[in-house]
């Protein structure tokens, strides 16, 4: 493989790990909007496609999440925890890009 079609594959593969960090945080995000706002009272008549939805974003952050919610990060009835997660996964992802990119 020579020099350049090296140095291009670098650089995609980053930006590639680069949008699915993105990704993933959105994720997060979504996850933790639905959950303030089911939390906060709102009720959804019964939904499959809603019901699908929440179903996987629960599954996609409960894991990522749960390694966190070992740590003390509830002040009060607030939880910290997605935020760390989010601040931990942003700056891991950035460090794993940055080496990939070279």
């Amino acid at each position: 493989m020579t020099p350049v079609l090296a140095a291009s594959a670098r650089v995609e593969i980053a930006g590639f790990l680069n949008a699915v960090v993105t990704v993933y945080i959105i994720i997060i995000i979504a996850w933790v909007v639905a959950s303030l706002v089911f939390s906060l009272g709102a009720s959804v008549p019964y939904s499959r496609p809603l019901s699908a939805v929440l179903d996987f974003l629960r599954d996609c952050t409960e894991p990522y999440l749960r390694l966190f919610r070992r740590l003390p990060l509830r002040v009060g009835p607030l939880d910290l925890t997605p935020m760390v997660a989010i601040i931990a996964l942003a700056v891991v992802g950035n460090l794993v890009v940055n080496i990939v990119h070279g």
